[in-house]
């Protein structure tokens, strides 16, 4: 087992928020009713994608019934749609269609990761949760070594994954500010990485015409094109 799959092995059966871990077991006992008959994943859910990404996405955290119900990060809910679709166009994707872990999915060049790991109450984590979840997104940046852009998908994963780049050694000149494709760079010993953000693709968002399709096209079109390695197209 290398760093990276014992890495995710450890968010698995993370344990340092009981409270979250009791409401994610009770939200897969209780289930929703559309999903009466899924076996809910009910546990921290892992990084997914390619070890050797280029480009890390980093969300707020697994929906309820979304990723804490298919254990795989946004999948099984609205956001879920639309993120991989986008991925899909962007060419990061092998499918624009998510169901669950075993559909087929699979990503080349990108990891989608989150700031918690455990789906929240109200999708609204702690301070203190997010303190306890942090070593792990520092350490998933540590272990891509060819990692050219960081996508935050909205202002808690973006802030997550500054803090978690300065962390893991890098430096930024500014704060980054966030907006819709705002761009800052930092740098390390190892090279430049890009933090480019975006708005959440959650349902508040694209129901409301906040964040649209041509818009996450954009970002995911910029990223493409910062962490394209020698060998791409």
């Amino acid at each position: 087992m290398d760093a990276f799959e014992e890495l995710q092995h450890r968010i698995v059966a993370c344990e340092r928020c009981p409270e979250l871990r009791a409401y994610c077991a009770r939200i897969a006992s209780e289930k929703k009713r559309a999903h009466r008959d899924d076996d809910y994943w009910g546990r921290p859910v892992p990084a997914f994608g390619d070890p050797a990404a280029r480009a890390l996405l980093v969300g707020l955290a697994p929906g309820a019934h979304g990723s804490n119900r298919t254990g795989r990060m946004f999948t099984g809910d609205a956001s879920g749609v639309w993120l991989y679709r986008a991925l899909h166009r962007a060419g990061y994707a092998s499918q624009a269609e998510q169901r669950d872990r075993a559909d087929g999915m699979r990503l080349r060049g990108a990891l989608v990761s989150a700031a918690l790991r455990c789906a929240p109450p109200g999708n609204a984590p702690t301070p203190s949760q997010l303190r306890n979840c942090f070593p792990y997104l520092q350490r998933e940046i540590e272990l891509l070594p060819e990692l050219r852009v960081v996508v935050g998908l909205g202002a808690i994963g973006t802030r997550a994954a500054e803090n978690a780049l300065v962390a893991a050694g890098f430096a930024f000149a500014r704060r980054h500010a966030f907006g819709h494709g705002a761009e800052s760079v930092a740098h390390g010993a190892r090279g430049s990485v890009v933090l480019l953000s975006s708005y959440h693709p959650s349902r508040q968002n694209t129901n409301t015409g906040v964040l649209t399709e041509p818009m996450l096209d954009a970002v995911f079109a910029r990223a493409r094109e910062l962490s394209r390695g020698p060998s791409d197209p």
